[in-house]
């Protein structure tokens, strides 16, 4: 809240009479500004059988931030029912839909949550929940199932207190209805729900569990819709940041197939996603609309069988129970950090609502306005006591995250404006980010890290100054070791300048990044974030990466990662890169001579472009080249829809790093669209050693 007072008119008042003409434009007029922030903290007091105690005051209440005493500025007791509500004869529906007339209209005309005025408590013993329903990572066998289970709910099992708001996502968040008690209101809008719309695959991990749908990948925006585990947690976001004006415990349902990782996920918005439900009161209650699943080694009717060798080594069983074990542990973390509960593995999925709605039950909401004012994104601590005479038992938040205020600073204050965004425990996430994290040996115990970073250039505004649109971007880096400790860091920033079409198509374009690291052997944590200073939007991505000690393992052919790219420049032509520095030049092996190779990041290629694939392979105890055989394959389940020419390598050994480059082009015309898993197969017959690589890939029309 920003409060801005003119001295004359407080005179004016203080004094009941009419105050002085204004004076003259010119004269100024002196003001006070003033920040603060109400905070909500809603305590639950149960007593030792676990009852509700009522008929507290303010007074009985001791709220404290930081070990800082604050003033109760807003206090009420919400009381709920526990009973379920009777189905409304013929003769209360009338009268029900006569007095839900309003509130259902504007409803229907909503494009988002009512909110709350300052200091309003709007929904007055009430039970707010909210039915999510992820239609983008849900089969039409799953839709079904949460639809009958919400359905189920809404009919029988729905008290007096209750009030539902519904939501969807499928490729954006959408408010299908604000919070209301008609029944026959939120009948109508669940059955509307367009079942079979999917909008994007739950994920696809290209391994060994995996059949072939036949199915075309079709992108609605960009190809950031890749990174669709971080689409569904931004969607969350907003919604939490939607409710958070309602001052009431929000309790929101999140009906989902479970949630995949890809391997290139942004954490920062995993972490982003719960502050915010956390800032916001709400818990989450995610709902496994699986049901309870037995897999069958070989694959079940639901899907084509994966094929393979793996099917009979058990590789394809244990594939796939790791990764039904990951989606549900995504489900877990958000209703475990959230202060709700997980349903997962249960057949009755209307139970994760009634376990919703049993959660919030009779409580207190408490307000104040916080002592210190400071908008820095960081975590206060808050501690809620009664008298001990009470004997009883509180439940509530034990802290939170605090606004976040970035603005345009001068040029003194970015640095530090930057630093502090980077050490947030509460990441900025309003700039979409995707990174990909690469390594190459460069001696026994030294590796290089190339890290790329793509910005979707519709995120991207351009003013248009001296004849020429515009912006500066800005990159802060960090990456830590398993034990927390500095091991690099990267601070650049880049003026992006273009003309005439290029300013107008880059809105359809994406702006790349790239800079690298020298790192041992090791776990390591990269967090990035960058900043387009148009804006002043930010983002941050956060991810964990590996560089393994790749000549410890004799069984195996040692070899780098694979890059895959439809692009390659001229380092003069590079934009948005840190290749000024000679030496990362010299130590990148995706720079040959002039020319630059571009990582894809996010693995998504159109017909119309040419793929180049590049790794190296290392002969640590070689004198000369070793000859190799080396291949690239694409498959469609156990189809091999295109294999390359063997490639022979005879020659290429680096007497400094005992690496021998591999790279491979070809035209990506012949393709369907659709997902491929892209493998590449390396053979060493006189070491009698092997490697394979295998990652999945998307093919645009």
């Amino acid at each position: 809240m920003r409060t801005t007072l003119a001295l004359l008119s407080i005179a004016a008042i203080l004094s009941g009479q009419e105050g002085p003409p204004p004076p003259p434009p010119d004269e100024p007029i002196a003001k006070f500004a003033t920040t603060t922030q109400l905070v909500i903290v809603n305590v639950a007091v149960t007593d030792k059988k676990g009852n509700a105690v009522e008929g507290l005051k303010a007074s009985d209440f001791t709220v404290t931030e930081d070990g800082r005493s604050q003033q109760i500025r807003v206090f009420e007791f919400q009381r709920l029912e526990e009973q379920a509500a009777p189905a409304p004869t013929l003769k209360t529906r009338a009268a029900e839909t006569a007095t839900a007339a309003t509130a259902v209209t504007a409803a229907k005309t909503a494009a988002q949550i009512a909110p709350a005025k300052r200091e309003e408590i709007k929904y007055r013993d009430r039970r707010l929940l909210v039915l999510f329903f992820d239609q983008a990572g849900m089969p039409v066998a799953d839709q079904l199932r949460s639809q009958r289970a919400a359905l189920k709910f809404i009919s029988s099992q729905m008290t007096k207190s209750d009030l539902v708001a519904v939501m969807s996502y499928s490729t954006s968040l959408n408010v299908l209805h604000d919070f209301t008690d008609d029944r026959d209101e939120l009948t109508r809008v669940i059955k509307g729900l367009n079942i079979g719309d999917t909008g994007m695959s739950n994920g696809s991990t290209g391994d060994s569990s995996e059949g072939d749908s036949g199915s075309a990948y079709t992108a609605d925006d960009s190809e950031f819709n890749i990174f669709n585990t971080d689409r569904k947690l931004a969607a969350l976001e907003s919604a939490s940041r939607m409710l958070a004006s309602l001052p009431e415990k929000k309790a929101l349902v999140y009906f989902a197939s479970g949630m995949s990782k890809t391997g290139i996920d942004n954490e920062a918005q995993l972490r982003a996603t719960v502050n915010a439900a956390i800032r916001g009161g709400v818990a989450f209650y995610p709902v496994d609309a699986r049901g309870l699943t037995a897999t069958a080694p070989l694959g079940d009717a639901t899907q084509e069988s994966p094929g393979g060798q793996g099917m009979y080594s058990g590789d394809s069983q244990r594939t796939a129970q790791s990764n039904f074990q990951g989606q549900q542990e995504s489900l877990y973390t958000l209703a475990a950090d959230t202060g709700g509960k997980a349903l997962l593995d249960a057949n009755d999925l209307a139970d994760g609502i009634v376990q919703a709605q049993k959660s919030v039950s009779s409580y207190y909401i408490l307000g104040y306005y916080g002592t210190n004012p400071a908008m820095d994104g960081r975590y206060r601590r808050v501690k809620v006591q009664v008298a001990k005479s009470l004997m009883a038992k509180l439940d509530y938040r034990s802290g939170y995250f605090a606004s976040k205020s970035f603005k345009q600073y001068n040029s003194s204050d970015r640095e530090r404006q930057l630093q502090e965004a980077l050490m947030l425990g509460d990441p900025v996430t309003d700039l979409s980010l995707a990174v990909e994290v690469n390594y190459f040996r460069l001696a026994k115990d030294r590796y290089f890290v190339p890290v790329s970073v793509k910005i979707p250039g519709s995120d991207i505004e351009l003013a248009r100054k001296k004849g020429a649109e515009s912006t500066r971007l800005d990159f802060i880096g960090e990456v830590k070791d398993a034990k927390g400790v500095p091991q690099g860091t990267v601070r650049d920033e880049i003026t992006v300048r273009l003309k005439g079409e290029n300013a107008g198509q880059m809105a359809a374009r994406n702006l790349a990044y790239d800079t690298g690291f020298t790192l041992p052997p090791g776990t390591y944590t990269l967090k990035f974030l960058a900043r387009e200073n148009e804006t002043g939007k930010m983002g941050t991505f956060e991810t964990r990466f590996i560089v393994p000690d790749i000549t410890t393992n004799q069984r195996r052919l040692p070899v780098s990662s694979v890059v895959l790219s439809h692009q390659r420049e001229m380092l003069r032509d590079t934009i948005a890169a840190a290749e000024r520095n000679k030496k990362l030049i010299a130590a990148n092996p995706l720079v040959d001579g002039d020319m630059r190779l571009a990582p894809s990041v996010t693995r998504v290629f159109r017909k119309d472009q040419e793929m180049y694939v590049f790794l190296e392979a290392y002969q640590p105890a070689a004198v000369e080249t070793q000859f190799m055989v080396a291949s690239v394959s694409f498959y469609r389940g156990d189809v091999k829809a295109f294999e390359t020419a063997p490639l022979q390598i005879s020659s290429g050994l680096s007497a400094k790093t005992k690496a021998v480059p591999l790279r491979f082009s070809f035209p990506l015309a012949k393709f369907e669209p659709g997902k491929y898993v892209c493998q590449v197969n390396v053979v060493n017959p006189t070491a009698q050693k092997f490697a394979v690589w295998r990652a999945p890939v998307i093919l645009l029309p």
